[in-house]
Protein backbone atom coordinates (compact mmCIF):
# COMPACT_ATOMS: atom_id res chain seq x y z
CA UNK A 1 0.00 0.00 0.00
CA UNK A 2 0.72 3.19 -0.55
CA UNK A 3 0.27 6.61 0.59
CA UNK A 4 2.20 9.33 1.71
CA UNK A 5 0.59 10.34 5.17
CA UNK A 6 1.49 7.94 7.60
CA UNK A 7 -1.15 8.22 10.12
CA UNK A 8 -3.82 7.67 7.22
CA UNK A 9 -1.55 4.44 6.22
CA UNK A 10 -1.39 3.40 9.82
CA UNK A 11 -5.06 3.29 10.43
CA UNK A 12 -5.68 1.64 7.06
CA UNK A 13 -3.31 -0.95 8.02
CA UNK A 14 -4.59 -1.87 11.09
CA UNK A 15 -7.77 -2.52 9.19
CA UNK A 16 -6.81 -4.58 6.52
CA UNK A 17 -4.58 -6.77 8.96
CA UNK A 18 -7.72 -7.81 10.93
CA UNK A 19 -9.42 -8.57 7.69
CA UNK A 20 -8.50 -12.53 6.76
CA UNK A 21 -6.98 -13.47 3.56
CA UNK A 22 -5.18 -10.41 3.24
CA UNK A 23 -1.57 -9.91 4.02
CA UNK A 24 0.30 -6.14 3.58
CA UNK A 25 3.68 -6.90 1.82
CA UNK A 26 5.30 -3.48 1.20
CA UNK A 27 4.75 -0.09 2.13
CA UNK A 28 5.58 3.34 0.26
CA UNK A 29 5.45 6.74 0.63
CA UNK A 30 5.43 8.01 -2.88
CA UNK A 31 4.52 6.89 -6.03
CA UNK A 32 8.43 5.68 -7.37
CA UNK A 33 8.82 3.99 -4.54
CA UNK A 34 5.45 1.98 -4.73
CA UNK A 35 6.30 1.43 -8.16
CA UNK A 36 9.24 -0.18 -7.32
CA UNK A 37 7.83 -2.63 -4.67
CA UNK A 38 5.17 -3.80 -7.42
CA UNK A 39 7.63 -4.90 -10.04
CA UNK A 40 10.07 -6.21 -6.92
CA UNK A 41 7.31 -8.03 -4.88
CA UNK A 42 4.13 -8.62 -7.35
CA UNK A 43 1.96 -8.12 -5.13
CA UNK A 44 -1.68 -9.60 -5.54
CA UNK A 45 -3.35 -5.71 -4.96
CA UNK A 46 -1.84 -2.45 -4.66
CA UNK A 47 -3.60 0.23 -2.60
CA UNK A 48 -2.64 3.46 -3.28
CA UNK A 49 -3.21 7.16 -3.07
CA UNK A 50 -3.50 9.11 -6.16
CA UNK A 51 -1.65 12.51 -4.75
CA UNK A 52 1.28 11.46 -4.20
CA UNK A 53 5.07 13.33 -4.44
CA UNK A 54 7.16 11.92 -7.21
CA UNK A 55 4.15 9.97 -8.85
CA UNK A 56 0.75 10.65 -8.79
CA UNK A 57 -1.50 7.44 -8.79
CA UNK A 58 -3.03 7.64 -11.90
CA UNK A 59 0.79 7.98 -13.84
CA UNK A 60 1.46 4.86 -11.37
CA UNK A 61 -1.72 2.95 -12.63
CA UNK A 62 -0.97 3.86 -16.52
CA UNK A 63 2.65 2.27 -16.03
CA UNK A 64 1.89 -0.62 -14.21
CA UNK A 65 -0.65 -1.71 -17.25
CA UNK A 66 2.00 -0.20 -20.03
CA UNK A 67 4.14 -2.02 -18.35
CA UNK A 68 1.84 -5.17 -18.41
CA UNK A 69 2.22 -5.53 -14.33
CA UNK A 70 -0.20 -8.36 -13.16
CA UNK A 71 -1.03 -6.40 -10.10
CA UNK A 72 -4.48 -5.47 -9.65
CA UNK A 73 -5.00 -1.88 -8.26
CA UNK A 74 -7.22 0.24 -6.18
CA UNK A 75 -7.01 3.86 -6.14
CA UNK A 76 -7.79 5.71 -2.77
CA UNK A 77 -8.31 9.56 -2.88
CA UNK A 78 -10.17 12.55 -1.56
CA UNK A 79 -11.49 14.10 -4.67
CA UNK A 80 -14.79 12.69 -6.24
CA UNK A 81 -15.18 14.99 -9.60
CA UNK A 82 -16.61 13.45 -12.17
CA UNK A 83 -13.77 14.47 -14.57
CA UNK A 84 -11.85 12.78 -12.00
CA UNK A 85 -13.39 9.20 -11.86
CA UNK A 86 -13.73 9.20 -15.28
CA UNK A 87 -10.08 9.18 -16.19
CA UNK A 88 -9.06 6.90 -13.69
CA UNK A 89 -11.77 4.38 -14.34
CA UNK A 90 -10.04 4.60 -18.14
CA UNK A 91 -6.62 4.21 -16.95
CA UNK A 92 -7.41 0.66 -15.50
CA UNK A 93 -7.82 0.34 -11.90
CA UNK A 94 -9.72 -2.06 -10.46
CA UNK A 95 -11.03 -0.17 -7.13
CA UNK A 96 -11.47 3.72 -6.76
CA UNK A 97 -12.18 4.41 -2.84
CA UNK A 98 -13.29 7.75 -1.55
CA UNK A 99 -10.52 8.44 1.32
CA UNK A 100 -13.50 9.94 3.45
CA UNK A 101 -15.50 6.34 2.93
CA UNK A 102 -12.35 4.20 3.35
CA UNK A 103 -12.90 2.36 6.74
CA UNK A 104 -16.30 1.63 5.49
CA UNK A 105 -15.81 0.65 2.05
CA UNK A 106 -12.02 -1.10 1.88
CA UNK A 107 -12.69 -4.52 3.06
CA UNK A 108 -15.61 -4.55 0.59
CA UNK A 109 -13.44 -3.51 -2.37
CA UNK A 110 -10.51 -5.89 -1.28
CA UNK A 111 -12.71 -8.80 -1.86
CA UNK A 112 -14.72 -7.78 -4.77
CA UNK A 113 -11.28 -6.66 -6.55
CA UNK A 114 -9.40 -10.47 -5.05
CA UNK A 115 -12.77 -12.32 -6.49
CA UNK A 116 -12.15 -10.36 -10.23
CA UNK A 117 -14.76 -7.99 -10.04
CA UNK A 118 -14.77 -4.12 -10.20
CA UNK A 119 -15.48 -1.74 -7.13
CA UNK A 120 -16.18 2.02 -6.57
CA UNK A 121 -17.24 3.82 -3.73
CA UNK A 122 -20.93 4.23 -3.83
CA UNK A 123 -20.56 8.02 -3.21
CA UNK A 124 -18.72 8.00 -7.03
CA UNK A 125 -20.77 5.36 -8.46
CA UNK A 126 -23.59 7.44 -9.37
CA UNK A 127 -20.75 9.83 -11.81
CA UNK A 128 -19.74 6.67 -13.97
CA UNK A 129 -23.49 6.00 -14.72
CA UNK A 130 -24.29 9.46 -15.54
CA UNK A 131 -21.22 9.77 -18.00
CA UNK A 132 -22.67 6.05 -19.49
CA UNK A 133 -26.42 7.73 -19.87
CA UNK A 134 -25.11 10.99 -21.35
CA UNK A 135 -23.36 8.82 -23.79
CA UNK A 136 -26.29 7.01 -24.97
CA UNK A 137 -28.58 10.31 -25.16
CA UNK A 138 -26.03 12.21 -27.19
CA UNK A 139 -25.16 9.45 -29.09
CA UNK A 140 -28.78 9.25 -29.83
CA UNK A 141 -29.29 12.81 -30.41
CA UNK A 142 -25.94 12.77 -32.90
CA UNK A 143 -25.51 9.39 -34.16
CA UNK A 144 -22.36 10.43 -36.68
CA UNK A 145 -20.64 10.60 -32.72
CA UNK A 146 -19.81 6.87 -33.19
CA UNK A 147 -18.59 7.31 -36.99
CA UNK A 148 -15.66 9.87 -35.70
CA UNK A 149 -12.29 8.90 -36.32
CA UNK A 150 -9.81 9.03 -33.64
CA UNK A 151 -8.30 12.19 -35.52
CA UNK A 152 -11.55 13.59 -35.74
CA UNK A 153 -11.88 13.09 -31.94
CA UNK A 154 -8.20 14.38 -31.00
CA UNK A 155 -9.46 17.36 -32.84
CA UNK A 156 -12.64 17.92 -30.53
CA UNK A 157 -11.37 17.51 -27.68
CA UNK A 158 -9.00 20.30 -28.33
CA UNK A 159 -12.02 22.32 -29.20
CA UNK A 160 -13.42 21.68 -26.08
CA UNK A 161 -9.99 22.62 -24.82
CA UNK A 162 -10.39 26.02 -25.72
CA UNK A 163 -7.61 25.75 -28.41
CA UNK A 164 -7.96 27.80 -32.03
CA UNK A 165 -6.96 25.92 -35.27
CA UNK A 166 -3.23 27.16 -35.50
CA UNK A 167 -2.93 25.40 -31.72
CA UNK A 168 -4.74 22.37 -32.67
CA UNK A 169 -2.62 22.14 -35.52
CA UNK A 170 0.67 22.34 -33.91
CA UNK A 171 -0.10 20.06 -30.92
CA UNK A 172 -1.39 17.90 -33.42
CA UNK A 173 1.48 18.02 -36.06
CA UNK A 174 -0.57 18.80 -38.81
CA UNK A 175 -1.41 21.77 -40.73
CA UNK A 176 -4.20 24.29 -39.99
CA UNK A 177 -5.77 23.66 -43.16
CA UNK A 178 -6.19 20.04 -42.51
CA UNK A 179 -7.68 21.08 -38.82
CA UNK A 180 -10.00 22.88 -40.62
CA UNK A 181 -11.13 19.64 -42.90
CA UNK A 182 -11.39 17.82 -39.95
CA UNK A 183 -13.89 20.99 -38.15
CA UNK A 184 -16.22 20.93 -41.44
CA UNK A 185 -16.06 16.72 -41.21
CA UNK A 186 -17.30 17.25 -37.87
CA UNK A 187 -19.65 19.61 -38.29
CA UNK A 188 -21.11 17.32 -40.99
CA UNK A 189 -21.17 14.09 -38.70
CA UNK A 190 -22.74 15.64 -36.23
CA UNK A 191 -25.23 17.39 -37.89
CA UNK A 192 -24.13 21.14 -36.49
CA UNK A 193 -24.67 24.35 -37.76
CA UNK A 194 -23.15 27.93 -37.21
CA UNK A 195 -19.77 29.14 -36.42
CA UNK A 196 -20.00 28.47 -32.84
CA UNK A 197 -21.49 25.43 -32.62
CA UNK A 198 -19.30 22.70 -33.12
CA UNK A 199 -17.29 24.44 -29.64
CA UNK A 200 -20.31 24.70 -28.08
CA UNK A 201 -20.81 21.19 -28.81
CA UNK A 202 -16.81 20.18 -27.69
CA UNK A 203 -17.38 21.68 -24.23
CA UNK A 204 -20.65 20.57 -23.21
CA UNK A 205 -19.43 16.53 -24.03
CA UNK A 206 -15.96 17.12 -23.43
CA UNK A 207 -15.67 14.08 -20.99
CA UNK A 208 -17.32 11.59 -23.80
CA UNK A 209 -14.51 11.72 -26.40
Amino acid sequence: MADDHPTFRLGLKQIIAQEHGFEIVGEAGNGVAALEMIRELSPAIAVVDWDMPGMDGLELTRLVRTEGLPTKLIMLTMHDEESLVNEVVEAGVDGFVLKDNAIDDIQACLEAVRDGKSFLSPAVAHHVMRRHQKRVAVGKAHPGLAKLTPMEKRVLGHVGDGMATKEIAAALSVSPRTVDTHRRNLCEKLGLRGSHSLLQFAREHRELF
